[in-house]
């Protein structure tokens, strides 16, 4: 009996005083177990940052995409005609005589077959049977335009002079002194008209 009750005395008894002081202790090392991560050496966030340089999309419209988009210069008509037909008329008259007859037969080919444009971007002369046979050129190429009045003064030649040195006569035009000046104005030349004296017709 002495033996059971050294035992049972050796034991240790638990207080509530080391009860509470043990469920504290349990509390402190679960709030331990839920830590932070430590942070990551400075070291490493120091590492040089490379920056992307991002181009624009492709399919933003530019400048240049709007310029092409935009409408034209509408084309306007100055004068559009053929020969005066007073050349015709007068060389008919003047047919008669075989000496007149090649002439004759010159005015009568303008008359029909030969015709003038002047627009506000380009002059175009039109002349064949079917008017198969054009040539254009721009008012930015012109160097030089004269006038030689014919008859009285009614109708007359213009002479342009481009550039590169070409001579283009235009025969028996109608208003031809105001033609011939709007085609130094759209040239971009402030020059006195050059006119000749009156020759034949």
């Amino acid at each position: 009996m002495a033996s059971t009750s050294a035992t049972t005395s050796s034991a240790p008894i638990l207080s509530p005083a080391t009860t509470s002081t043990t469920h504290h202790s349990l509390q402190f090392s679960t709030k331990l177990s839920f830590t932070k991560l430590p942070s990551i050496p400075s070291s490493r966030t120091n590492r040089p940052h490379s920056k992307l340089h991002v181009s624009s999309p492709t399919n933003k419209p530019t400048a240049t995409t709007s310029k092409s988009t935009s409408k034209p210069t509408e084309e306007t008509i100055f004068f559009d005609g053929g020969a005066h037909y007073g050349d015709l008329v007068a060389n008919l008259l003047l047919g008669f005589t075989l000496l007149w007859l090649p002439l004759t037969l010159a005015a009568v080919s303008r008359a029909f077959f030969l015709r003038y444009r002047f627009t506000n971007l380009r002059v175009t002369v039109i002349s064949g049977l079917t008017g198969q046979d054009r040539s254009d050129f721009s008012y930015k190429v012109i160097k030089d335009v004269q006038v030689v009045p014919r008859f009285v003064g009614e109708w007359g030649d213009i002479v342009i002079t481009l550039k590169d040195g070409t001579k283009v006569d235009l025969r028996s035009v109608p208003k031809f002194r105001e033609i011939a000046q709007y085609c130094l104005s759209m040239a971009g030349q402030s020059e006195v008209l050059k006119e000749s004296g009156a020759k034949g017709f």
